[in-house]
């Protein structure tokens, strides 16, 4: 059984949630809430695995409950409502490289058509829950070296989905100035949402991040974000190549075509990092780089949210190595990851 806690101070969105949970036999509602003051008291004692939270509420919203939640409980889910306008846009890119596992659009959020809700909802807390996730078989052993040889590669790309903004955050966080190689990350996110990621990351990174356009040339020191609703392919010379094509992908921009066009443009030279997501995109794409020679790494089950990607890559082949998300930050910062933690005057969960 998923216990699941409802935040929101909409009193229609979340009658409309318990009546569509009620009907699903692994989900319970544990407890609502208002607002984040009344969560922060009631939370502890429902106990959940995973909570909806919106982002815009009176007094403390969701982006400032969100890190009390996580401190309480490392492995919780949340699941974020939030308006898709650019104050909207902003916090949500925020809270889900704070931690929060995906979202959902609030402005397409109809409480009457209980079926819509069923689909956008129901279906992502099945993907996210701590219950929902799949068995799978244990990763190939690690070749017995200290670790991935990484100092030949020429050019890293990194392929990420659900959960993947905050561990792609984490990894471009260790990265030193002078990272010697160009980074290029493919993350599923919808239209509007990839430039203000890119944004953050630059501000919170020591390489500089941008979201890609058009001719934008791959350097070392920088890393570019593929933008929502275009494929980026890697061109010989290292630029950017964005294209609609193929226009019938699952996911657009989609880390297959980013890492095929890749493993073609430097063979033997490319770093392929697939993180946490659902769903198959990137495994054949790991395939291409490994069998051109790159160096590939899988995220470990340990760390991921969801571990359909990885997952993926591993049983197609497409893994070299598989680590955990704080390896693979401490592999590229070079061994010397910064753990260092601002303090915090965020509130906290109120015990009982």
């Amino acid at each position: 059984m998923i216990r699941v806690f409802l935040v929101d101070d909409s009193a229609f969105v979340r009658r409309a949630l318990t009546r569509v949970l009620a009907v699903e036999p692994e989900f319970e509602v544990v407890g609502e809430a208002a607002s984040g003051g009344e969560a922060l008291a009631r939370i502890a004692a429902a106990d959940p695995d995973l909570v909806t939270l919106d982002v815009a509420m009176p007094g403390m919203d969701g982006l400032q409950l969100l890190p009390a939640l996580l401190r309480w409980k490392p492995s919780l889910k949340v699941l974020m409502i939030s308006a898709h306008t650019r104050d909207g846009t902003d916090a949500t890119v925020a809270a889900l490289a704070a931690g929060a596992v995906d979202f959902i659009d609030k402005t397409t959020f109809n409480v009457m058509d209980l079926e819509y809700l069923r689909r956008e909802v129901v279906d992502r807390m099945r993907l996210v829950a701590p219950a929902a996730r799949p068995p799978v078989r244990p990763p190939p052993p690690r070749p017995s070296l200290a670790g991935p040889e990484i100092s030949r590669c020429e050019l890293c790309v990194i392929g990420a989905s659900t959960g993947g903004p905050a561990a792609v955050q984490r990894i471009l966080q260790a990265l030193p100035a002078r990272f010697p190689m160009p980074v290029v990350v493919v993350q599923h996110m919808p239209a509007g949402f990839t430039r203000p990621f890119a944004q953050r990351l630059d501000s919170l990174s020591r390489v500089r991040v941008t979201e890609a356009e058009d001719g934008t040339r791959l350097a070392a020191g920088t890393a570019v974000i593929a933008p929502a609703g275009s494929h980026l392919r890697v061109s010989p010379n290292l630029a950017a190549v964005l294209t609609a094509e193929p226009c019938d992908a699952k996911h657009v921009p989609s880390v297959d075509v980013t890492m095929r066009s890749a493993a073609r443009s430097r063979p033997g030279t490319v770093l392929g990092i697939l993180l946490t997501g659902m769903g198959e995109d990137g495994a054949d794409g790991m395939v291409a780089i490994r069998t051109g020679g790159g160096v590939t790494i899988a995220e470990s089950e340990a760390s991921c949210v969801v571990y359909g990607m990885p997952r993926a890559a591993i049983q197609r082949g497409g893994a070299g190595w598989v680590l955990s998300l704080e390896e693979i930050a401490e592999l590229l910062a070079g061994g010397r990851p910064d753990r260092a933690q601002p303090p915090t005057t965020e509130p906290s969960i109120q015990r009982r």
